[in-house]
Formats: structure tokens, sequence, C-alpha cells
């Protein structure tokens, strides 16, 4: 197969650029998926559009080749690029620009019109194809369905003209620059801002996730289900089997961890009679299905199982796990306070005393609090939970802290 920069299939690069460049720290030799010869054309491909990113390391098993990113110094999500790299015929171009040209005047064109007018264009190239009308027609819907072009009748015909464009771009520069770097489907704003003539760059960020740009394609696919209320028929990769599983499902919204950058799709899965999240890098697929008939029952289930989340995680999804931690809070500490309230999610702050607060809460899995929850130690007066896992692993952690370091943990009841 010849090398070529230009992609078909963006699953496919996604799934190269995923397993050896951003989690799995792969040799070639280790390759075992495909031949050694795909493996050496996407590692070059991906080389051309990310060299200045990438690094590698020797080791006994051979080269290592990763990304290596100071977010401080890339001002754009460099990601993008592999987005930017879409095969196309030769028939696509010709009538990209033919078809815009012919309609810059701002009239309107039937089909048959714009047929004829090509034609003539191209009579005088030699090797030129020569288009027919059903080729032109799809062409001309597409670009009404992506809002280039407008149609309307013209007696008993179709004719198109091109959509009119009142956005003043200029004046949404900063909109779009911070647009482009933060949403999920950023890749957008990245196409925007090559419209712009290069300037100083205004944001910097502190905490910077660049590996949600290989998911965009899955976003918006999913965002369009989520507005229609469509079934989706989702292919799941289960990391820890190693497989691909297959789910009907009822897409609702989208979660962005601020702690990982990680995105995850909750969605109602029709067999399991229950609402799940799904971590969209492990989405392989998705296919949209019919429009659901009663999507405002399946969102109310949805919205009461939110009333019990901290994170994404669920537990057994069957009960929830009652926690309750009293904190005290010193002379001169009213920032904990602040902070408990800022940070409670689902939960709920009240004052015991002058100096001492309890913060409780009904969660789906209460172990999964354990990491915020630990931030309190050394003011935590009582920890209690209903879940004897998290209970038991609190006390522990202290333990193993204290056999560490020293000290007492008897102030914690």
């Amino acid at each position: 197969m010849a090398y070529s920069e230009l992609i078909k299939n963006f699953e496919k690069i996604r799934g190269y650029m995923r397993e050896f460049f951003v989690y799995g720290f792969k040799s070639r030799e280790e390759y075992t998926a495909k031949s050694v010869r795909s493996y050496d054309n996407e590692r070059r491909r991906i080389e051309s559009w990310l060299g200045d990113y990438m690094s590698f390391r020797q080791d006994a098993g051979g080269k290592n080749v990763f990304l290596s990113v100071d977010s401080r110094s890339v001002p754009h999500n460099p990601l993008y690029k592999a987005f930017k790299a879409r095969s196309f015929t030769d028939n696509d171009i010709t009538l990209h620009f033919y078809i815009l040209d012919l309609l810059a005047d701002g009239g309107a064109l039937t089909v048959r019109e714009i047929v004829d007018r090509l034609t003539d264009a191209l009579s005088g190239f030699e090797a030129a194809d020569t288009l027919d009308e059903s080729t032109v027609r799809k062409k001309l819907k597409e670009y009404e369905q992506l809002g280039l072009l407008e149609s309307g009748k013209a007696g008993r015909e179709l004719a198109y003209r091109r959509a009119a464009d009142g956005v003043d771009l200029d004046s949404w520069r900063d909109a779009v620059e911070f647009y482009s770097e933060c949403d999920p489907v950023g890749v957008v704003g990245s196409y925007l801002l090559e419209k712009y003539p290069e300037e100083e760059e205004h944001f910097s960020f502190k905490h910077r996730y660049l590996l949600h740009a290989m998911d965009s394609e899955i976003v918006y696919l999913l965002l369009l289900a989520i507005r229609e209320h469509r079934r989706l028929d989702l292919s799941n990769y289960v990391v820890r089997r190693g497989e691909l599983r297959e789910h009907t499902v009822l897409p609702m919204k989208i979660f962005v961890s601020t702690q990982s950058g990680r995105n995850y799709l909750l969605a109602w899965h029709y067999r399991q009679r229950r609402a799940m999240f799904f971590r969209i890098d492990n989405i392989r697929r998705v296919k949209a299905g019919d429009a659901e008939a009663e999507p405002e029952k399946y969102a109310a289930f949805c919205a009461r199982f939110s009333e019990n989340l901290w994170g994404v995680s669920v537990g057994t999804g069957r009960s929830v796990d009652h926690i309750e931690m009293t904190v005290h809070v010193g002379r001169n500490e009213g920032y904990i306070l602040d902070r408990l309230e800022r940070e409670k999610r689902c939960g709920k702050v009240e004052a015991v005393d002058e100096r001492t607060v309890r913060y409780t809460a009904d969660v789906h899995d209460a172990a999964e609090m354990l990491p915020w929850i630990r931030t309190f130690i050394g003011r935590i007066v009582r920890f209690e939970c209903s879940s004897e896992f998290a209970r038991r692993r609190f006390y522990e952690d202290l333990e193993a802290m204290r056999a560490l370091y020293g000290g007492e943990t008897d102030a914690v009841q």
C-alpha cells in the first residue's frame, strides 16, 4: 500500500494515536494487530502531522514512540491536525470550487443549469471526468445539509444559491480561540481560527487536556443523537477484558471531568433498564437509530439518578450510600467552610457549633469520594458511612499512614 498523509477512516488513526502515542508506549515489535508494514505507514502518517511533538526512548523491548507536549508553549491543540488530513476524490475537489464559484454572485441556479455550466467549464480539459447529474445533485444536497447552500423552488425545479453569511467573525475571535481549546468539539473552533490572520495568542492554560480532541467525531455524533432524542447502537471497548461490547442506549448528557479531562456519556441502557456511564474514549462506533417515542420518561429517570451523583461511578446501581463527615474549622479558617460549600456537589453542609460542621451526602458509590475526603484529614472529627467497604478503606488508609509516619489516629472515630 502506498504511503499517503491523507486518511479515509479517522477511527483507524484514532486507534493508532491512542494505542501507541498516548496510552500504550508500545514498540514496533509489540504491534501484532496488523502487519508491520501497516504500522510503519500509520506511524509515518502521524509523524507528518505531529513530528514536532514526538519523542522516543530506547529500551530492551525496542524503540517506544510517544507524544511529548509542553502545553505552556503550544497555543493550539496539535491533535486537531489529524482531522484536517481527510482524503478526497478528484470530483470532490472539482465540485467544491466550481459550484461555489458558479454561485458566487448570489444568484440561484437549478441542478440542470449547474451541470451544463460545469460541463462547459471542464470541456477544455482532456483528462477531466464527465460529471453526471446524479453526482452533482448529491454534492448540492450535501452542501445544503452543511449550511453552505440554500434551496428553493424555481418553477418545477429545485434551485440552489449560496447561504447568506451575516456573522461578524472578527468580533468572535476571543470566544473562538477559547472554545477551540476547552470544548469537547473544539476542533470546530480550530477550523474557524484558520480564517483569522495570525496574531499574538491571548490564552494560556494551567490545566489543559489535549486528548479529548481524538474523541471529537464521536462526541459530535452523540450530541446530534441527544438533540434528536435518537437511540444509539454503541460499540464500547472493555479494557479489562480486551473486547468490544454492543449496547443499545438513549444518550442523555455528556460529563467532562475537571480532574482528568476525560469525557463520559450518561445514557439509558434499554436492556439493563438503568442509567449507565460510558467513557467516550472507549467508544469505538456509534450508529443512530429511530427517535425515542417517550424521551421525557427516560429523561426523568436519569434526572432522579443524577441527584445522587458524585462522579461517574454508580456502584451496583440498586441503592445509595449514606456518608457523614464532621469537620473541625479552626479560628480564621473560614476558607474550609467555603471549600465545603463550593465542592459539596450533591451533599449538604450544616453547622454543628461554632467550630464544627457536618457534611452529609447520599451517593451511588461512596468509595469514589475517598480521595476528596482524604484532603480533610487533620480536620475530620468523625467519619461514618453505610458502605462498609468505604468505611473500612478509610480507616485502613489512616492506619497505614500512622504506621508510615508515626503518631496517633484516635481523634477520628
